[in-house]
């Protein structure tokens, strides 16, 4: 499989998209397509049907083929699958197919979740990655997060690499700056590193990492831009002034309920966003105003010159 060397090495930030669903919990077709376009015309990169923002797993392998049809009709291949915390290799693969059939061109493959807290052994670990790996029919971005409990050991990544040119990149998402710092030195150039969530995203950057992930671009695509241009332009103090605005963003959403909370604003806003899928709720009424008024404190329909 030939490597998608232009996609490599070059700073870049992505949204997790929420999935909007219709006052039924069907999924609101309408309304993911006026979504994605508005992040396209962003420019930020795309991943759909994640666990958190996304709701993937309340969708059905079916929703997620469809959410990636639309996803490539609108944004064309280079959007991504991001699916959600596997049993089972075979599990990995099935999302592996569906994105294959829809025309995207790579998708994140997270670590296993054994289930009851457990975690894999080493060699179990690394027998699940090669499982995947060798029939995976599209490229891989793997994924190493805190939720399973464990960490993708950097020196299992460094050895992956120089065997699967199907690995593009590697999403690290934990608290601990030290293993950003090791998987960095492990990829070693070959391959994208992004973290997730915008919390060490700077410092990701700084360290040599193309950037990161976050569920607050689904509010605001062009302020994560700006973070990312204003570094590569090497401007300094307007990508911290950008960050600044983006980490009390993503301060206040979290309070006030996440991409529950996120849906509802938007709504507010007057942009299709639908509601959450059960067992997630409709956040409070004050939760909405309460972020509604943070977006507005903020400055943030400036920056994203909303009519």
């Amino acid at each position: 499989m030939t490597a998608i060397v232009s996609e490599r090495t070059f700073p870049s930030t992505y949204v997790i998209s929420l999935t909007p669903f219709a006052t039924d919990e069907s999924l609101d077709e309408a309304a993911l397509r006026a979504h994605l376009q508005r992040m396209g015309e962003a420019g930020i990169g795309v991943y759909l049907g994640g666990s958190g923002s996304g709701e993937g797993y309340t969708l059905g392998l079916d929703e997620q083929r469809r959410i990636l049809e639309i996803g490539v009709d609108v944004l064309g291949p280079s959007v991504r699958a991001m699916g959600v915390e596997p049993r089972s290799a075979d599990d990995m693969l099935a999302l592996g197919r569906v994105a294959a059939a829809a025309g995207v061109e790579a998708m994140q493959v997270y670590s296993l979740d054994q289930g009851h807290g457990n975690r894999p052994r080493r060699d179990e670990l690394e027998r699940y990655l090669r499982d995947v790996l060798d029939d995976l029919p599209v490229h891989a971005v793997l994924s190493s997060h805190q939720s399973v409990g464990y960490w993708i050991p950097p020196d299992l990544i460094a050895q992956l690499l120089d065997e699967y040119d199907s690995i593009v990149g590697v999403n690290a998402t934990n608290q601990d700056v030290t293993y950003l710092v090791d998987v960095i030195a492990a990829v070693d150039g070959r391959c994208d590193v992004h973290v997730g969530g915008p919390m060490q995203a700077t410092i990701a950057l700084a360290l040599g990492a193309q950037g990161f992930l976050s569920s607050d671009g689904n509010i605001a695509p062009k302020l994560c831009v700006s973070v990312i241009e204003h570094h590569v332009a090497g401007d300094l103090a307007a990508r911290d002034a950008a960050y600044a605005t983006l980490m009390d963003l993503f301060t206040v959403t979290r309070r006030c309920g996440g991409i529950s909370a996120t849906k509802g604003c938007l709504a507010k806003l007057g942009f299709a966003a639908g509601i959450p899928r059960r067992p997630r709720l409709p956040v409070s009424d004050a939760a909405v105003a309460e972020l509604v008024a943070a977006v507005e404190r903020l400055g943030i329909p400036a920056v994203e010159s909303w009519a």
